[in-house]
């Protein structure tokens, strides 16, 4: 990845006659930005709470427009990607930085299916668990374990390693995520089938069961597999800061992305789809969404519609309306009507008619039509974020890889300290 060369100079004057020069860096999309790396040599902080004026990292992966609704995974847009090529196809170039040929999809597909299986002792780690365990809190302590099963390259400073590192966590993570599921049903684990796609064997892998065939519906291991790309990366988000925060001090890469797990379990973060359906289950039926519009438009109340606007886009989510036509598409397959979705299809029309909702841009997201396909499909909310965790574990380990690709410097973010002055024991 070429590296940045200042191209203009910005100057900085307090009211205490000081100047100081500081080099600005221009991005090839969206903003540029001042470098103030050397303020503090000159005894000076900036104070950014959040982070979400700052950029702290050079990157080619993903950007983001929120003002005009745009999303780009190495320069093409994610409605383009989710309908026309697989979650594999946009793993491969998340890596890569190109999209795969056939050749190339191929042996890429071969390596993972490789990879789907976990080592048997896996099975007794899972019973260490209690039965009413979340499934997020077994997800991380087991994708955290997988390091104790590699240790020849846990070290190793190598792209090729690093590339085998990459392969065996896109592999394992649907088998993790369903063998989560089905601990906390107390059903057997099933082995994964490599003549299945990625999304059709983490299906098979959550619903078969050794009494019967399963056979995969293509309508939902379609929408399956374009949640788990519509989820693949999203820019410098908290989760993918913590890995790269984890990252800087050189761990192993499981612990890495375990520790995205940790954050993406928020409720800010990946936990908003498992708080979208909460939220409909709190409505309960179609009349007493005039309550809770009201409700949320009262600025004393403190409810809050989920599942609407973005802290990121204000524009319309470009993932939503790929997810919108799917979600309709798996309403269609299934047959399903219950009050929760009634509720949901209501929600939809008021907030793309209603002026409040119109005027402040607060759109149906993607986290609300996920929400509804997940509930729709049968997976419980406790699982959401981990199927969150599974699409997301690619651009995470993407951000990883080139992280390690530039020279590694360790995150030590300063701050404004408020506590006391110094003071002193008295006898």
């Amino acid at each position: 990845m070429p590296k940045l060369h200042p191209t203009l100079t910005a100057q900085l004057s307090l009211s205490d006659g000081r100047v100081f020069d500081l080099p600005v860096y221009q991005s090839n999309l969206g903003y540029d930005a001042i470098s103030v790396e050397n303020l503090q040599k000159e005894g000076l902080l900036t104070y950014d709470q959040g982070l979400t004026s700052t950029a702290l990292c050079e990157s080619s992966i993903t950007y983001i427009d929120g003002d005009e609704g745009i999303l780009l995974h190495r320069g093409y847009p994610i409605d383009e990607l989710a309908y026309h090529k697989s979650y594999l196809d946009v793993c491969y170039l998340l890596l890569e930085g190109e999209l795969p040929t056939e050749e190339q999809l191929a042996e890429f597909k071969k390596q993972i299916c490789q990879h789907y299986m976990v080592n048997e002792q896996f099975t007794r780690m899972f019973h260490g668990f209690r039965r009413d365990s979340h499934p997020m809190a077994m997800m991380c302590a087991a994708t955290s374990a997988l390091a104790a099963f590699y240790n020849d390259i846990l070290d190793s400073k190598e792209k090729e390693d690093r590339d085998h590192i990459a392969i065996r966590l896109l592999a394992k993570m649907p088998t993790l995520a369903a063998m989560c599921y089905k601990y906390s049903i107390g059903r057997p684990f099933m082995y994964p089938q490599n003549h299945l796609s990625y999304a059709g064997n983490f299906l098979y892998m959550m619903f078969a069961t050794p009494c019967e065939l399963y056979v995969v519906n293509p309508v939902l291991e379609r929408a399956m597999d374009r949640i788990f790309t519509l989820h693949a990366d999203h820019e410098q988000n908290a989760s993918t800061s913590a890995v790269r925060g984890v990252a800087s001090s050189g761990p192993n890469p499981f612990a890495c992305i375990a520790a995205g797990i940790a954050s993406l379990w928020g409720p800010a973060h990946g936990g908003a789809n498992e708080a979208c359906i909460k939220m409909l289950q709190e409505i309960g039926t179609v009349d007493r969404i005039p309550e809770f519009i009201a409700r949320a438009k009262d600025k004393n109340d403190p409810f809050r519609l989920m599942g609407f606007g973005h802290r990121v886009y204000k524009n319309y989510d470009p993932r939503a309306k790929v997810m919108r036509e799917t979600c309709h598409e798996v309403l269609q397959e299934l047959g399903v009507n219950t009050p929760l979705l009634e509720v949901a299809m209501e929600l939809e029309k008021i907030a793309l008619s209603d002026p409040y909702f119109v005027e402040r841009k607060l759109y149906p997201n993607v986290d609300f039509y996920s929400g509804i396909i997940l509930q729709a499909i049968g997976i419980p909310t406790s699982m959401f974020t981990v199927i969150f965790a599974l699409s997301r574990t690619v651009g995470w380990i993407a951000n990883w890889k080139e992280m390690y690709e530039e020279s590694l410097k360790i995150v030590r973010p300063r701050q404004i300290y408020i506590g006391h002055t110094e003071r002193h024991i008295q006898p």
